[in-house]
């Protein structure tokens, strides 16, 4: 073989073998490796001492957030805002922060606050600023790869709190939900920012929730929503496959409710809850995904913005009792029973892990360890987090055995491995 075949043979060679690692590389991203609020970590401590976990570190300096935390084995990411700009900061395991970058800017009205988690695969960070600015990373030095303004580019829409998401990757795809005038969601190449497709416009504004990824009779679906309607977008060609109506406004055309809870999916039912006092709906998807029907609705378990998690059959998280309060609640996924109703504090995020939920009191910073037990409400450890201010809005995350509080600019790292 000569010299040019041997380096035509290298470079293709060196192509497929950059493909093939992109296409397995692990993703990290907001609430889990599947969005449902499950870590998969295991050897973690089933009873915390009196005052709590051991404090590894605590950082400062983040920018004021709502957003939530990612690590790998060797790296922390989140976000937060700095001024008028959003930053990811880039932590050691040992809580120091090596760089801090501008992504873009931050929304400017109500709640400004960082709310977009970083999503990770490989070497490259996908994040979206509260004005959509949508910006591709290296993750190991924080250069920009690429960046694309979305209201500039597509017409996208605001929501009331700007921009909410925490960007979907599938497949070659970015995906964002941006609502307005052009298309309710759009895909782009995930290595150049280019545009893929784009679904027909709804001529809604978005809503505050980040898109998920289902696989529902052995085909995966987009699940995402606009300000009014929950839907499902075909990967492949950004086709509307079904929409379902959940939010409904007022005349003067004001939300009565926020979707902001990504919706959970299990035996080809998706379960859609969003508080202030509107039913939550359990929908069955038809086998071929084209439509839905509703299967039952319940008034008891309204999740407001906090996420549910759903373990061995039952459905975990708070509900709304009012502005400021809620309790726990355990429903039977197939039947809509509720089997507990508990009380801790008030409402807020909650996560779960080896058996064990995490509950996360957004008034005072309260956290439980809960037994995932469907037939007792039962607290076996609880600490208050103290560090940092604002609302504890920011859904916990749990990598490599430690709990990371994110809590207006600071970052808490609690060890939890047994």
């Amino acid at each position: 073989m000569n010299t040019k075949s041997t380096g035509r043979t290298f470079i293709v060679l060196s192509v497929l073998l950059t493909i093939l690692l992109s296409a397995n590389a692990q993703i990290t991203q907001f609430r889990g490796p599947n969005r449902d609020g499950i870590f998969p970590e295991t050897g973690l401590i089933k009873e915390w001492p009196t005052d709590g976990p051991e404090v590894l570190f605590v950082t400062e300096g983040l920018g004021k957030s709502n957003s939530s935390t990612i690590a790998t084995t060797d790296r922390i990411y989140t976000t937060g805002n700095i001024d008028t700009l959003e930053y990811i900061s880039c932590l050691d395991l040992n809580g120091k922060i090596l760089w801090q970058k501008p992504y873009g800017q931050a929304w400017k009205n109500s709640f400004p606050e960082a709310r977009c988690t970083p999503t990770l695969e490989g070497d490259r960070i996908y994040l979206l600023s509260g004005m959509d600015e949508m910006v591709c990373l290296n993750a190991k030095t924080g250069n920009k790869i690429w960046s694309v303004d979305l209201h500039k580019e597509y017409q996208s829409d605001w929501d009331m709190f700007g921009v909410s998401e925490s960007l979907l990757l599938v497949d070659d795809k970015v995906i964002a939900s941006i609502g307005g005038e052009t298309a309710m969601v759009i895909a782009l190449d995930k290595m150049n920012g280019r545009l893929i497709w784009k679904s027909k416009s709804l001529k809604t504004k978005r809503s505050n929730m980040s898109p998920a990824l289902i696989e529902h009779c052995g085909k995966e679906y987009i699940i995402t929503s606009s300000k009014t309607h929950v839907l499902s977008i075909d990967p492949e060609n950004g086709k509307i496959t079904w929409d379902f109506q959940h939010n409904f406004l007022s005349p003067n055309g004001d939300n009565s409710t926020i979707l902001s809870n990504i919706p959970t999916y299990k035996d080809s039912c998706l379960w859609i809850t969003s508080g202030w006092d509107t039913p939550s709906t359990m929908l069955q998807i038809a086998p071929d995904g084209k439509s839905v029907s509703v299967k039952f609705t319940d008034q008891t378990f309204d999740n407001q913005n906090h996420g549910v998690v759903l373990v061995d059959g039952f459905l975990y998280g708070s509900n709304f009792t009012g502005r400021q309060s809620g309790k726990w609640i355990c429903m039977n996924w197939k039947s809509g029973e509720i089997t507990w109703i508990g009380d801790f504090h008030t409402k807020g995020p909650i996560i779960a892990a080896d058996g064990m939920l995490y509950l996360y009191d957004e008034k005072r910073g309260n956290m439980a360890l809960v037994k995932s037990n469907p037939k007792k409400f039962e607290v076996i450890s609880s600490f208050r987090v103290t560090d940092g201010n604002g609302p504890h809005w920011s859904r916990p995350a749990i990598y490599n055995g430690i709990l990371y509080v994110r809590h207006g600019d600071v970052l808490v790292a609690y060890n939890i491995k047994e």
